[in-house]
């Protein structure tokens, strides 16, 4: 059983118990939506999502000791155009409160990492605060992700579509998919290369769509590989809830 495979029979197990304990009526969402879309389009630049993790299943626990408010206002401080937070817990220490104090300090987009296989999840990150949801291709039949995405959509929400290979971007791209992250470490294996990014690259219409580069950029090289394949952001996580200084460690890496 590959660690995808364990997260998803976690998140079934999840699911069913959100339905029995997740009441709709006792969460409003009260904040508007940042869209990132309007970001990129309105900056051609290479943009930074940063990454409130506190764990992760290859590499442990990263920093569980960091404050959510003090680093994403931190991200903000230092440009970032949107602050991704890891909401699952069991494989990666997360929690919706993470996600909730975050959209309380910034006034950036948030995105809502997880697992997503039900409605009731899109349903939550929504009254969270989440402005933009994942769905990973991987983790969901077509039908499924085609379902996901319209319904992430009819509520205001921007979705990111990841993407592993050449068979689940052309899955994305037939969704309509803007924002297309593809995440250079397998899930199934947990190895990084970076030039997955180099290679779908090619097959994205920049003109509409927006390649974000996700996992395994730590260095001023990496970005610039990513930016010259095509990518329009970047998604980094490990490398700055290391950092002891996050802002000279953006200074050293970031373009």
């Amino acid at each position: 059983m590959t660690i995808l495979t364990k997260i998803i029979e976690a998140k079934k197990v999840e699911v069913a118990r959100l339905k029995q304990s997740y009441k709709l009526a006792d969460q409003l969402r009260t904040t508007p939506i940042y869209s990132f879309i309007e970001r990129c389009e309105q900056n051609q630049g290479l943009h930074l999502i940063a990454e409130f993790k506190r764990a992760s299943p290859s590499k442990g626990i990263i920093n569980a000791h960091l404050d959510p408010v003090e680093q994403a206002q931190t991200y903000q401080s230092l440009g970032a155009s949107m602050v991704s937070v890891l909401t699952d817990q069991q494989f990666f220490s997360g929690s919706f409160a993470d996600l909730e104090k975050v959209r309380k300090s910034v006034q950036l987009p948030v995105l809502n990492k997880d697992f997503i296989i039900d409605k009731i999840q899109i349903d939550r990150a929504y009254r969270s605060g989440a402005d933009v949801i994942l769905l990973i291709v991987a983790s969901l039949d077509e039908t499924r992700l085609t379902e996901l995405y319209h319904y992430a959509k009819g509520l205001g929400l921007e979705v990111l579509v990841e993407v592993h290979n050449e068979r689940e971007l052309e899955q994305a791209q037939t969704l309509g998919a803007r924002l297309i992250g593809v995440n250079n470490r397998d899930l199934k294996t947990f190895e990084v290369d970076l030039a997955v990014t180099e290679r779908l690259a090619q097959l994205i219409n920049h003109d509409r769509e927006i390649l974000i580069s996700e996992s395994g950029i730590q260095s001023k090289a990496d970005i610039a590989r990513v930016k010259q394949a095509g990518a329009r952001a970047v998604l980094i996580g490990e490398t700055l809830m290391r950092a002891t200084n996050l802002q000279e460690t953006l200074k050293n890496i970031f373009i």
